[in-house]
């Protein structure tokens, strides 16, 4: 934990405030306590003034969301920041906020955090300081003020009627299917363009920074003028932190996978959800750490499989909320070419796995639960997330009528970079005339599997362990 913030996996979360849909769902604090428990460290506020303009409220703009005060979110921040893990929160803040209001921000943060809070001696850093350096403190991360451009209420989207999705079902989609959104405009979008991209007239100028504001922030976000080259330049003894939709990252890493590396390597990039996620779910996160993205924000609310690969990475490493990225995203070769992720790669360790039974489910269900007349037909999934070359899923057979199901089948997994590499559980009960079952899922860093015989706890949809439902399996690997 001695190395620059740069170089870990940070585990993050997007709308941290929001208790479900990203356009009328009310804000709380209470999903900021529950990020926090579960060990997440990167916490996201969205900054507007109240209707008087003498306050700050906590909401998604231009939505139907209910706002939460600020002085709320911040206290519950300090409360709950270090429950789950001594290492560092960094609260990333989307402001649209007058100078006289960042001014009052400035005083809440200091009068709530106090010592807690990390101020840069200088503001330029030439790299973060290690996450076990900072255990213990709040870091604040937003784009420095400079003109307060205040963009008038476009009362037409309180009226506008959104079409929600149906198709994230119990279980989501596969991650792999989870494809970002192709979009038609090649126009470069920073900083949550998604929801901050009104027309130029609408805003109006209000005068000068605040210094006070300013001096919080430990990472400084920036919305670079130009192209994506652009905003991906390296620039000598300067960390900045960079945000990429999910679908610009898409594009990037067609064109420019070579610098989004090299960038990741001294600054943060941060990737956040695409703006017609309304039902607040998830994109596959793999496309965003084989780049070395630290920050990869997810919708913590969006159950489903793509958050059950944030879970399963972010278990590695204690569950502190920092894992240290791959050496292979960090060094370079002898002619300082970085890594490139589409390369065709040989296989560097082979895991085996064996699902034999497994049980506890007679304990957590009622009997009725899967089947109202027979005991239930267990199967188990397993398989790999990681890089596109190790990506599969296989299946055992089901057992029938069956609350201690005996499988005993072998998987085998060529991995070629087992470094990154996750192995997904997830057990199903089959049903011949309607959809499968949900029975239980988890997800495991392969770096951190032990050899041996284990027993492996599920979980339910929301990532909480079942308090007896379980595998027995055996994991090994060979050279």
């Amino acid at each position: 934990m001695n190395h620059p913030l740069t170089h870990y996996f940070i585990y993050t979360g997007h709308n941290s405030y929001l208790t479900g849909n990203q356009l009328s769902s009310p804000c709380s604090d209470v999903p900021i306590i529950k990020a926090l428990e579960r060990g997440v460290r990167v916490i996201e506020l969205d900054l507007w003034p109240n209707s008087s303009k003498d306050n700050v409220h906590v909401l998604h703009g231009r939505t139907l969301t209910t706002p939460v005060e600020l002085v709320k979110c911040l206290k519950s921040i300090k409360e709950h920041a270090f429950v789950a893990s001594d290492y560092p929160v960094v609260i990333t803040l989307e402001d649209h906020l007058t100078p006289d209001l960042q001014e009052k921000v400035a005083q809440m943060v200091h009068e709530t955090f106090g010592e807690l809070l990390y101020i840069p001696e200088s503001s330029d850093l030439k790299e973060l300081p290690s996450p076990e350096t900072l255990k213990g403190r709040i870091l604040i991360s937003t784009k420095p003020p400079k003109e307060y451009l205040e963009a008038e209420e476009d009362k037409s989207t309180k009226s506008q009627r959104v079409k929600y999705s149906s198709d994230d079902d119990v279980w989501g989609e596969e991650p792999s299917e989870a494809t970002p959104y192709k979009d038609k405009n090649n126009k470069y979008e920073s900083d949550e363009s998604d929801h901050d991209n009104e027309d130029s007239e609408h805003y109006i100028k209000k005068g000068d920074s605040c210094p006070a504001y300013k001096n919080l922030i430990a990472i400084h976000a920036g919305k670079p003028k130009g192209g994506l080259e652009e905003a991906l330049k390296v620039e000598k003894d300067k960390v900045r932190r960079l945000s990429l939709a999910e679908q610009e990252l898409e594009k990037a890493a067609e064109r420019h996978q070579q610098q989004i590396i090299r960038f990741t390597q001294q600054n943060i990039l941060r990737i956040y959800p695409k703006g017609t996620r309304v039902t607040s779910s998830n994109y596959k996160p793999l496309i965003g750490w084989l780049h070395g993205a630290q920050m990869i924000a997810f919708n913590m609310q969006g159950y489903g499989r793509s958050l059950w690969l944030m879970h399963g990475m972010f278990r590695a490493n204690g569950g502190c909320g920092y894992v240290r990225k791959p050496d292979f995203l960090m060094q370079n070769g002898p002619n300082n070419e970085v890594f490139d992720p589409k390369a065709k790669l040989p296989v560097k360790k082979i895991l085996k796995v064996k699902v034999y039974m497994g049980d506890g489910w007679h304990l957590d269900f009622k009997q009725t639960h899967f089947d109202a007349y027979s005991p239930p037909d267990f199967y188990t999934r397993v398989g790999i997330a990681g890089a596109a070359a190790d990506e599969i899923m296989r299946k055992t057979r089901a057992i029938e009528d069956s609350w201690t199901p005996v499988w005993n089948e072998e998987f085998t997994f060529e991995l070629t970079l087992p470094e990154i590499a996750l192995l997904r559980i997830e057990v199903h009960e089959y049903d011949m005339s309607e959809k499968d079952d949900f029975a239980g899922q988890t997800c495991l860093p392969v770096s951190e599997l032990r050899p041996g015989i284990r027993a492996v706890p599920l979980c339910d949809r929301k990532g909480y362990p079942y308090p007896s439902a379980r595998l027995l399996m055996k994991f090994e690997f060979l050279p």
